[in-house]
């Protein structure tokens, strides 16, 4: 039997999880940061954090805290470490760049602290390679539409290349700054 999918929010929870938290806690970084755009909603969060255990992913267990306050601490298992290892390691597709760069970047957020720099040069190193052939087939479909489209439709669809061209611009900013640290040896580009 498959495991289920996990959607990004269950991803960004096991993340967040190398340091053992309270869901309480947990929504306070969601409210608080950038990774609202996940959720910081109980509704979402506790019932995210409910499918994580039950697959074994998570464990909860509840602590006293002061006074009469109990909380349930939640900490990733092995088996959930390893379910996060290899969603950062996978290689990047053009289905996770058709979806959008959010979870690329989820995923390159993780990567060192879960693993290693070495890690995230590797999936920087994928980026750019999906990005690559993305772009070149982006043209390609561009140039077969651009006669067929509006100024509008044709307009829409070059933000959509020159976003796609600024996210390589991007990953090859990253991996320099990799190298100018002493993290990556050489480069391909």
């Amino acid at each position: 039997m498959a495991a289920p999918k996990i959607p990004a929010l269950g991803y960004a929870l096991l993340g967040l999880l190398q340091k053992p938290s309270s869901g309480y806690d947990l929504r306070k970084v969601f409210s608080s940061t950038s990774l609202k755009t996940y959720s910081d909603s109980p509704g979402a969060i506790y019932p995210a954090l409910a499918r994580l255990e039950k697959g074994g992913l998570i464990r909860g267990m509840v602590e006293e805290g002061s006074g009469l306050r109990r909380r349930q601490v939640f900490r990733l298992t092995p088996r959930g470490l390893s379910e996060l290892k290899q969603w950062i390691t996978r290689p990047v597709t053009r289905e996770d760049l058709v979806r959008g760069q959010q979870e690329i970047m989820l995923r390159f957020a993780f990567s060192e602290t879960v693993l290693s720099p070495a890690a995230s040069i590797h999936l920087l190193e994928s980026l750019e390679i999906a990005l690559k052939s993305y772009i070149g087939a982006l043209r390609e479909e561009f140039e077969v539409l651009k006669p067929m489209v509006p100024a509008s439709g044709r307009l829409a669809f070059e933000c959509g290349i020159r976003e796609t061209e600024c996210l390589l611009d991007w990953a090859h900013y990253a991996l320099a700054t990799y190298e100018k640290e002493g993290k990556r040896k050489g480069g391909t580009s």
